[in-house]
């Protein structure tokens, strides 16, 4: 019964998200109120019917109804409940749901919250996102019903969940990945209501703003936690991949970056409105790309479900309708929205606008180094494979003139600077910079590294530069009361140029300092890594809640003085008898070390690998940094001050 429920809800939620998508526009055209203030009261609905769909899936999961084909194919009674739970969105179904739930948090969160946007204006932005959810909330019914059932009776035991999903990581990552890749959908809603209306004003732009911030906070978080996963569950030490699929997140998450910084520009000075209107656009097109990739079966990765032709071609249809539709209609409108005013060189404008170029690049470069396999493949020209020698030679050094582009960005001022002046202001920041470069590396190893001593630069460059914004703004009020007085949103803006020179760090330093070993390990032999010792004692047998393992004894010492213990384990899933690794890991801010078991050998040997990583920490406290910085900027006063209107 719990299911038949939630397959109703669903439905139900599809009818509210058909009037919610038609009825206010309509009003809007019409001038009829009642139509128009039908937003909200539908939002809510479609989002309450959604969760109470959601709901009741996750109950079906947690009381092993292996009627539930969805279920059957992907739970266990023997399965952890918190893995359970989380089986909810481990597969295709579930996750489709869980994408549509989300969009349908995010417009009731519009509705709810964006109180001082004037009805039609709320009622074309809440019926943008009506739309959308139609699309996939048919694609769901249609071709992806998590609550179809098995008729007359379900299997006796459940498949199990793939165990590689059986982590915590499954818990965190889609769910805030998801949160961030539809939260772009207000934005775009908000583009597209601008288009429809034929103004983006300064209004428009603080009511869009922090949505954008939210969404790109999220899914900032959800990319470092999908690193982190990926960091400590695939047994062997890599933190980013270039899969397809990680590209799919990281490029809405690179056009985010630049609509954030358009977005300000936009409203403190009213340039590139244009400009802003598509990056909203393309933000939740690439959000879109990014699900049609990983639904269609084109591509094969960790992220990938089943091939399912239909399936693709569904998604390849919503994408093409929306992203389409929405250039056709900037096209045809972004003359009624575009700016009059001019910059000069020297002027953060003009910085924030060379940021906004870099990072266009970037996505650029990470879209053909992603669709470029895949194109060639399907026109018969063979399969190639895009690595991270093309991202290092084209995609690093556009970043790097990025970082040096912030700390201008931060030195120069709205409308213009001097060219005295910022010479003045610059010169205690590049001698830092160069300084701390040129003397890190030597502090650090005993030779000389080009990649670590610029991206310390770059880190110290940033940091310096934002100490002198920041003294600028407070020198004249007395620094205690000048601190006070600025918003929250300054101190995100900085916490979160900060944690991307934080990240280049610790990519830097891991990249070119780690150390690893592949090796065969006896009970007794040993291993020197650095100043760390590594002592294999043998192996003892554990048993799991659903599985058997083999846990490795690693003893470490340190200089000589014992350390610590760690347990790597060779797991086989009961279920699938299927085997898995989990490394085990000693981790701090200035390095981890890493053990992980391969396959069993002669005479009690293991394959063993062994790393050591130096500030690979920095790589995830970076994009924590700028997720804070996220969470500061929406705290900035002008939000909640509109907010409490």
């Amino acid at each position: 019964m719990i299911p038949e429920i939630g397959h109703m809800a669903l439905i139900l939620a599809l009818c509210l998200g058909v009037a919610l998508g038609l009825l206010p526009l309509l009003g809007t055209y019409t001038g009829h109120a009642r139509l128009i203030m039908s937003a909200r009261p539908l939002a809510i609905g479609q989002g309450l019917f959604l969760t109470l769909s959601f709901i009741c899936l996750t109950l079906a999961f947690v009381n092993d109804d292996f009627t539930v084909q969805y279920v059957a194919a992907n739970s266990n009674s023997a399965l952890p409940v918190q893995y359970k739970i989380s089986a909810v969105w481990g597969s295709h179904e579930g996750s489709l749901l869980l994408w549509v739930l989300m969009l349908g948090w995010w417009t009731m969160a519009v509705s709810l919250f964006a109180k001082s946007i004037p009805p039609a204006m709320l009622a074309r932005v809440l019926s943008v996102m009506g739309l959308i959810a139609i699309g996939f909330m048919l694609f769901t019914l249609i071709t992806s019903n998590p609550f179809w059932r098995y008729l007359p009776e379900g299997p006796a035991q459940g498949a199990d969940l793939n165990p590689l999903l059986q982590d915590f990581g499954l818990i965190v990552h889609p769910p805030t990945l998801y949160m961030g890749y539809v939260g772009f959908s207000v934005a775009f809603a908000f583009a597209i209501a601008a288009l429809l209306d034929g103004k983006v004003d300064a209004a428009w732009l603080r009511w869009s703003r922090p949505w954008t911030i939210v969404a790109w906070g999220f899914l900032t978080l959800g990319i470092v936690l999908g690193s982190w996963w990926a960091y400590y569950e695939l047994g062997w030490g890599g933190w980013w991949f270039w899969d397809p699929v990680e590209n799919a997140s990281f490029m809405p998450w690179l056009i985010g970056t630049a609509l954030m910084h358009s977005l300000a520009v936009s409203e403190k000075r009213g340039l590139f409105k244009n400009w802003t209107i598509l990056l909203a656009i393309l933000a939740f097109s690439l959000s879109l790309l990014g699900t049609f990739l990983v639904r269609s079966g084109i591509l094969t990765s960790v992220h990938a479900f089943a091939a399912d032709p239909e399936r693709g071609f569904f998604v390849l249809i919503l994408l093409a309708i929306t992203v389409g539709g929405s250039l056709g209609l900037y096209a045809l409108r972004a003359s009624s929205v575009a700016s009059r005013v001019g910059f000069v060189f020297w002027s953060r404008e003009n910085f924030l606008l060379i940021n906004n170029i870099l990072l266009v690049i970037s996505t650029l470069v990470v879209l053909l180094g992603t669709l470029y396999p895949l194109l060639l493949d399907a026109f018969g020209g063979g399969k190639v494979s895009i690595g991270p020698p093309y991202y290092n030679k084209v995609f690093v050094p556009l970043m790097i003139l990025l970082m040096i582009s912030m700390g201008f960005g931060l030195l120069t001022k709205w409308k213009s600077i001097q060219v005295s002046e910022l010479l003045q202001l610059l010169r205690s920041p590049v001698l830092i910079a160069v300084a701390a470069g040129l003397v890190f590396p030597f502090l650090y190893g005993s030779q000389f590294n080009w990649a670590t001593a610029l991206a310390v630069a770059l880190l110290v460059w940033l940091i310096a530069a934002s100490y002198r914004d920041l003294s600028r703004r407070v020198r004249h009020k007395g620094w205690l009361r000048g601190l006070r007085q600025l918003n929250p949103g300054y101190y995100g803006m900085l916490l979160a140029h900060i944690g991307v020179g934080v990240t280049a760090v610790g990519i830097a330093v891991v990249s070119t300092h780690e150390a690893n070993y592949d090796i065969r390990m006896a009970p007794g032999d040993n291993l020197q890594v650095e100043q760390y010792e590594f002592i294999f004692n043998g192996t003892q047998d554990i048993v799991g809640p659903n599985y058997t393992s083999v846990q490795g004894i690693v003893k470490v010492n340190q200089e000589g003085e014992f350390y610590t213990y760690l347990y790597p384990e060779k797991r086989t899933y009961i279920a699938r008898q299927q085997v898995m690794t989990e490394a085990a890991i000693d981790a701090a801010l200035s390095r981890d070390i890493y053990v992980a078991m391969g396959e069993p050998l002669a005479d009690d040997a293991w394959a063993m690998r062994i790393h050591f990583k130096p500030m690979v920490r920095w790589i995830w406290l970076g994009g924590i940094l700028m997720s804070l910085g996220a969470v500061l900027a929406v705290w900035d006063k002008r939000y909640r001050r509109r907010r409490a209107q």
